[in-house]
């Protein structure tokens, strides 16, 4: 773990994903991440009981927190969260919309008594719109902002594997809190961000809407094959696994053909001697490849291609992944014994970080409720 959020205070009410995203980069980071749970605790703790009992997504997204339980709708507990936010330098939270105020802990009220706070509310759809009330989950947004529409192959739309949205969503608000972060250092003020997992998503989506918006072409599913490159795309060896090469230039198409595919003459076939002729004859070019790989394994083939300077990359089952040579991995602790799990993407110095453990439910409550609690500071 790094430390250059250290001494910073973050108190999250929050559940899912794309909140625990955002408050989990920072607790890396070294903040202090008191994580608010209703009784019940985080549904995303029950996601599944798949690592040793508990939840892979809450393993993820929590390592470095601290857990403390609040019924908001109780005074003592309410004071307890006044007094955490007093203290704090980032309030996050993505209860449903309008909640928040309810309770009594609007953003705007929080940051005329804490004129450097930096609050953060995370949304379906924005703060403001026609959509702004409705919940959203991330299978819906990956509908409602079109990546279903180009997400799939010729036999229809399909999810993404992993929670996009949401971490989308969980990302841009890091990128926007460590802004505030600098924008406070210079300032001494803090400010209000609100992201949504649609808007996150809809950035993303930029090059197809603008593909559409602007040249009327709607991007077609294509599965594992790329809609302007031939050959580029997932290919099968004899043994069922595949793999998946790029032909970008035709110094690599001749090279391909030579090495590979062992069939000089294909290089300088009319059909297949330029990118838009082979993009044209797809087909016919694409099951003379898989006639020629049904003879070799997908590791002979990857070989193959590696030795011809062809970009590849296997299409890896959850079982190739866990043995990937190129895995780095961190060791966390949990309430249920050690996990290790695949590092996050950048490294410090070429350091491969440590971090805190996953806290159980509840776990630093009674702390917390010792240091934060009105009562108690009136008393001392």
């Amino acid at each position: 773990m790094t430390n250059d959020l250290d001494g910073l205070l973050v108190v999250s009410i929050e559940q899912a994903v794309a909140a625990p995203y955002l408050s989990g980069r920072l607790a890396e980071a070294g903040a202090r991440v008191v994580k608010v749970e209703r009784h019940e605790g985080d549904f995303a703790r029950e996601y599944d009981h798949l690592v040793h009992g508990e939840s892979a997504y809450f393993v993820w997204l929590n390592r470095g927190k601290e857990s403390v339980c609040l019924d908001l709708r109780a005074d003592e507990d309410k004071s307890v969260l006044e007094g955490l936010l007093k203290k704090a330098d980032i309030f996050i939270q993505n209860l449903a919309p309008g909640a928040v105020d309810r309770l009594g802990f609007s953003p705007e009220r929080l940051r005329i008594e804490n004129p450097g706070l930096i609050t953060v509310t995370i949304s379906g759809y924005g703060e403001d719109g026609p959509y702004a009330k409705l919940k959203a989950y991330d299978l819906l947004v990956q509908a409602e902002s079109g990546l279903s529409a180009i997400t799939g192959n010729a036999s229809g739309s399909a999810r993404v594997g992993v929670s996009v949205c949401d971490i989308a969503c969980g990302m841009t608000a890091h990128e926007a809190v460590l802004q505030a972060l600098i924008g406070r250092g210079r300032t001494g003020k803090g400010r209000h961000i609100s992201v949504s997992l649609f808007h996150a998503l809809a950035d993303w989506m930029n090059v197809p809407y603008l593909q559409f918006a602007y040249g009327g072409k709607s991007p077609e599913r294509n599965g594992l094959t790329h809609p302007t490159i031939a050959p580029y795309g997932a290919f099968s060896g004899g043994d069922g696994k595949q793999v998946l090469f790029s032909i970008q230039n035709e110094r690599e198409w001749v090279q391909f053909c030579e090495k590979v595919l062992g069939r000089t003459e294909i290089a300088s076939d009319p059909k297949f001697n330029s990118n838009s002729n082979r993009v044209a004859n797809r087909g016919e070019l694409d099951g003379m490849i898989e006639d020629i790989f049904s003879q070799y394994s997908r590791d002979e083939l990857s070989k193959m291609l590696l030795d011809a300077g062809i970009a590849r990359g296997q299409v890896s089952t959850m079982e190739d992944l866990t043995q990937h040579p190129q895995n780095r991995y961190v060791e966390v602790d949990t309430p249920t014994g050690p996990v290790r799990m695949l590092a996050p993407g950048a490294l410090m110095d070429g350091k491969t970080p440590e971090y805190r453990p996953v806290p159980a439910l509840g776990e630093h409550s009674e702390a917390i409720r010792h240091e934060f609690s009105a009562a108690n500071k009136v008393a001392e």
